[in-house]
């Protein structure tokens, strides 16, 4: 029954976050912020098929431990792909309110999103192993977790100052995901229940994805 729940559930999430995606990319007439959303949307679909199919697949199949190395490699580029998805979210936030300069919080995001990929690229995350140490996945998460901080403070603090309320709640979703994601991180290897946090974390970007098609769809005519 999980096998069937879960797949499906991927399956959907997938199809709706690239399929909004794309529809923002074609649909965008020029507007490079919600050009830039659809190319973050299709970012975070494509990368989560990685880890998400073959977790599919396994679940369906032989079972997880016989799918470490596959599902270690689509986490792997998950995370890389992940971090992309907050640098076009930032440039988002740019694009938005029209902001210029402001290069120490340019800098930072990009600094944060390289220390991120250059801890997933060390080899002691052990990313095939079945039993990978917990200490790296705190240590990479940490500047993932502090670009997902200041995404939060920018776009709450915008959004309040151009009482923007298509984007009010934009904040909001990015707290969630990490509110959901931050305790699988920390113990799901010790009780696979909390594993089930991913679902609403999913919804979250889901969210996310939303509340940029919605407003595309409000603000942009053919």
């Amino acid at each position: 029954m999980q096998a069937i729940m879960e797949t499906l559930f991927d399956v959907v999430y997938l199809a709706t976050v690239v399929t909004l995606g794309i529809l923002m990319i074609k649909n965008s007439k020029g507007d490079k912020q919600y050009t830039l959303f659809g190319i973050m949307a299709v970012v975070l679909g494509a990368g989560d098929s990685f880890h998400l199919v073959p977790r599919a697949i396994a679940l369906c199949t032989t079972g997880l431990a016989s799918y470490a190395v596959p599902l270690g490699i689509g986490k792997f580029i998950t995370s890389i792909t992940m971090t992309v998805f907050y640098i076009l979210l930032y440039y988002v936030w740019r694009k938005r309110y029209n902001i210029s300069g402001k290069q120490g919080i340019t800098i930072t995001v990009y600094l944060l999103a390289a220390i991120r990929t250059v801890l997933c690229f060390f080899p002691q995350n052990a990313w095939t192993s079945a039993n990978a140490p917990l200490s790296w996945g705190i240590y990479r998460n940490i500047p993932f977790a502090l670009m997902g901080v200041l995404i939060i403070v920018l776009f709450y603090k915008s959004a309040k100052e151009h009482n923007d309320t298509s984007f009010r709640y934009m904040w909001l979703t990015i707290v969630l995901s990490f509110a959901f994601y931050i305790p699988v991180v920390l113990w799901a290897d010790l009780n696979p229940l909390i594993g089930m946090l991913m679902i609403p974390k999913t919804c979250a970007y889901v969210w996310t994805v939303w509340i940029g098609y919605s407003d595309m769809k409000r603000t942009v005519r053919a």
